[in-house]
């Protein structure tokens, strides 16, 4: 497991989002401290990646608070919540890559905050930005695909290439939506163990949503369960059993046909 500390990077208190009638995240508390790894579990719609907008600012509390590396987010605008958000990766389900360009190219658009200037590809980005591009790829295992165009990679490949892009902005945060949704068992385990090696060797504190529960299991510190927008569970990893998830899980459930929807999400394999 990861060598936490104590030290709070992302302080959440009493944290609602509503949408109209619509209630997303209910009164969440949240602490992770400096280099604790974290999964959210959830079913689709339990708050997952609402809670995950907050951190970075895309989305604004309707009333309690959320505070990163030490930074009351709702408070920010302009420059200071740029500052914030180069502190802060991200990796999105989809991995939002473009297509069209290079696997160097893509990468290095996690610098895109400190060209200056018309961007003209490759040559809008200095050689210090290349050389740490190309450290990065070779990490990730993908040197060898830098100048190959990103929609000729496979799945697993092109979130390597997402995680190289994140890991530009030289982030204390890294935050991960679904990584591994889209991705097959194997590509799933190899790109979440490629993440907890990177944040162990770099001290970063990582909160990634998953559905999954096996997965979160083995590769987590801690797992926080969200249902209907709340915590129905917070809890170490070390000894805890997939059973015991899922009987957290069956307390909040409000008939045998919403239990067994919770059971078929949280237990089925890797999409």
């Amino acid at each position: 497991m990861s060598k936490a500390t104590t030290e709070p990077v992302i302080d959440v208190r009493g944290l609602t989002r509503t949408y109209g009638t619509t209630t997303a995240l209910q009164d969440v508390d949240l602490t992770i401290g400096r280099g604790e790894i974290v999964v959210v579990l959830g079913l689709s719609g339990s708050g997952k990646s609402t809670l995950l907008r907050h951190l970075n600012g895309l989305e604004t509390p309707t009333s309690g608070s959320v505070r990163v590396l030490g930074e009351d987010v709702a408070r920010l605008r302009g420059a200071p919540l740029r500052a914030l958000r180069s502190r802060i990766g991200f990796i999105f389900q989809q991995f939002e890559l473009v297509p069209s360009l290079s696997v160097l190219e893509n990468v290095l658009t996690g610098s895109l905050a400190s060209v200056r200037g018309p961007r003209l590809g490759l040559f809008s980005y200095r050689r210090p930005a290349k050389l740490r591009a190309l450290c990065h790829l070779d990490r990730v295992g993908l040197l060898d695909r830098a100048y190959q165009r990103a929609d000729t990679l496979s799945g697993g490949q092109q979130q390597r290439v997402a995680i190289a892009r994140a890991l530009m902005q030289n982030p204390e945060v890294l935050l991960a939506d679904e990584p591994v949704a889209s991705l097959d068992p194997e590509s799933s385990a190899q790109v979440m163990a490629l993440v907890r090696e990177i944040a162990a060797d770099e001290g970063l504190t990582v909160l990634c949503s998953l559905h999954q529960v096996d997965l979160a299991i083995s590769w987590a510190d801690r797992i926080v369960g969200l249902r209907h927008g709340e915590v129905v569970l917070d809890l170490p990893t070390d000894g805890l059993t997939k059973e015991q998830v899922m009987e957290i899980y069956g307390r909040v459930a409000t008939s045998t046909g919403e239990l067994t929807a919770v059971a078929n999400e949280l237990l089925e394999p890797v999409r």
